[in-house]
């Protein structure tokens, strides 16, 4: 499959005259739950010519590609990945830390990474994953029966969220290493949340299974204390946009060989 992503990769720089700064997988592949039967789902950020950039009209900023069995893959443009990650946006800030590299050039990925502790904003961010966790807890909560994956949805936002709190930081990617630091050892809950991460990586997500109350209940709470933890956090006021122009300028010449 890496042989494929590689040549789909080629094929994007080609087709659309764009440079690609970094692709990673995304995903339960990068979160280390995936079964045998997983999709491939690949992001990326992209570059365009410098004079692509100067014109008076907006134009697209994200490359889709067609799926193609399990692969999936997209990516953004520069600009639309560095005001993303001006915002502390999550989904990007979990592409940063992707384990799994496909294509990382001229550095730019390590410079993101370098300015990340100062952009993660912890508001952002809990409210974001919180989001996630409710929506996907909302369509679980009344139900006698529910899949795999429709926990794990909910759970890994939710551990995310746990994380910030006690630590101030970006939640790791890897959902083991958030179930290892957050739940206690002997805790049911923990054990039922690794019954369901064996399940998941067995491919049987998708089956129905009885409500599992012990998860639902710590759920809940977790839900309403972390809900009122979020709305007091602060909000950063600090502005990375001159660091993060001055960035994007950097690789437009690094990519390119021309000056701006």
């Amino acid at each position: 499959m890496e042989t494929l992503i590689l040549q789909r990769l080629e094929e994007v720089e080609a087709g659309h005259h764009v440079k690609i700064l970094f692709a990673v997988e995304s995903g339960s592949r990068a979160w280390g739950v995936a079964s045998e039967h997983s999709d491939y789902d690949v992001r990326f950020v992209y570059i365009h010519p410098p004079e692509w950039y100067l014109s008076i009209d907006d134009k697209r900023d994200v490359i889709e590609v067609p799926i193609d069995g399990l692969l999936d893959m997209y990516g953004w443009d520069i600009r639309k990945a560095l005001k993303l990650f001006r915002k502390s946006n999550p989904p990007l800030l979990e592409w940063l830390e992707s384990g799994i590299i496909y294509h990382d050039n001229h550095g730019f990925r390590a410079e993101m990474l370098a300015l990340k502790p100062d952009i993660f904003s912890p508001k952002a961010c809990m409210h974001h994953y919180l989001s996630m966790a409710k929506r996907n807890f909302d369509s679980l909560r009344h139900g006698e029966q529910a899949n795999l994956k429709k926990y794990f949805n909910v759970l890994r936002p939710l551990l995310s969220c746990l994380w910030i709190q006690k630590q101030h930081v970006s939640p790791p990617i890897v959902f083991e290493v958030l179930v290892d630091h957050l739940l206690p050892s002997s805790s049911d809950v923990r054990r039922e949340v690794y019954e369901l991460i064996n399940s998941k990586k067995s491919g049987v997500e998708t089956e129905l299974n009885s409500r599992n109350d012990a998860i639902h209940a710590f759920v809940t709470e977790q839900l309403v204390e972390l809900t009122e933890y979020a709305n007091s956090v602060a909000v950063e006021q600090q502005d990375h946009t001159d660091e993060l122009d001055r960035l994007y300028r950097k690789h437009l010449v690094l990519a390119w060989g021309k000056e701006v």
